[in-house]
């Protein structure tokens, strides 16, 4: 269990002072990350994205380690060619350092245009941990639905109207994914719970081999919530089971937290603008979809 007082001391190797937006959790993900990191020598490749634009602005960095940015579409090929590197370059005694190495990228970036790229790097087994930084659609151009995008939600190119309801398609179900490729780790996390997501960041982080790391990161201006509201956003899509808590850990699911109560979908629905054009026969439509997805989650894990 991670020790908090430890933690709110230790340097990280992202810092304060980028230009993300105000109640952006990206670059909160990003510090749990570096927290699980602790002092380890690490390599972050970043594909293009919000974290990327705000965080590099020329000609400055809120980066203290080495990285690197790459398009949209290939940080996992990007990072997997650096490990591959240093794997021969420590095999020739030209590096005597240990390096870990880590991408991020947003839900346009690795469920859609970048998971080709992603599939082939676990494939091949390398050693790194890929974070993806979910927040539900392409934020950093203009809020376009990518395959994270929810049913229902109004974005620029899924638009809420009187004929069409905005996004017409359930989300991709992308950590199911990763861990169909039979990786040593994989797992979904959430900052609201955040000794959760520091302890799978560093399973991920010590595994030898490939993991992936699902991180919900809710967006104040294409989620259209109080820019305070973040964390609150967070607590809320795991406590209504929008947002699951699991990992799965060499082809063995486990829930990681099970709420106490669970809550009705509405209190995650009704907290963010995107959805105010819901109607009741929706939300419950909503709701279901929900529990046959956490039922089923149970049974996976063993416990139904």
């Amino acid at each position: 269990m991670a020790n908090l007082r430890e933690l709110s001391q230790q340097e990280s190797f992202i810092t304060s002072g980028h230009r993300m937006c105000a109640g952006c959790i990206a670059p909160v993900v990003a510090r749990m990350v570096s927290m699980a990191a602790k002092d380890r020598n690490v390599v972050i490749a970043n594909a293009t994205g919000c974290l990327e634009v705000a965080t590099t602005i020329y000609p400055y960095t809120a980066w203290k380690c080495s990285w690197i940015h790459n398009a949209f579409e290939n940080a996992a090929a990007t990072i997997s060619g650096v490990e591959a590197a240093y794997k021969s370059l420590k095999r020739q005694g030209k590096i005597k350092d240990d390096y870990k190495f880590i991408a991020f990228g947003g839900d346009g970036g690795t469920y859609d245009i970048g998971i080709q790229a992603l599939s082939g790097a676990v494939e091949r087994g390398h050693d790194l941990v890929y974070v993806c930084y979910d927040n539900g659609a392409y934020m950093n151009t203009g809020i376009q639905r990518s395959g994270a995008t929810p049913k229902f939600a109004d974005t620029t190119t899924s638009p809420a109207g009187d004929v069409v309801p905005g996004k017409t398609q359930w989300r991709k179900d992308l950590t199911a994914i990763m861990a169909a490729h039979n990786i040593p780790y994989a797992a979904q996390a959430s900052p609201g719970h955040w000794n959760d997501f520091i302890s799978k960041a560093k399973k991920a982080i010590d595994v030898n081999g490939s993991a992936f790391i699902n991180a919900f990161a809710p967006c104040p201006r294409g989620w259209r919530y109080n820019t305070s509201d973040g964390i609150e956003i967070c607590r809320l899509a795991v406590d209504t089971c929008v947002w699951p808590l699991y990992e799965v850990v060499d082809g063995e699911w486990k829930v990681t937290y099970k709420p106490r109560k669970k809550r009705p979908v509405a209190d995650f629905l009704k907290a963010q603008g995107r959805f105010r054009h819901l109607t009741p026969e929706m939300i419950q439509e909503y709701q279901d979809r929900v529990d046959r997805d956490w039922e089923a989650l149970l049974k996976r894990s063993g416990e139904a």
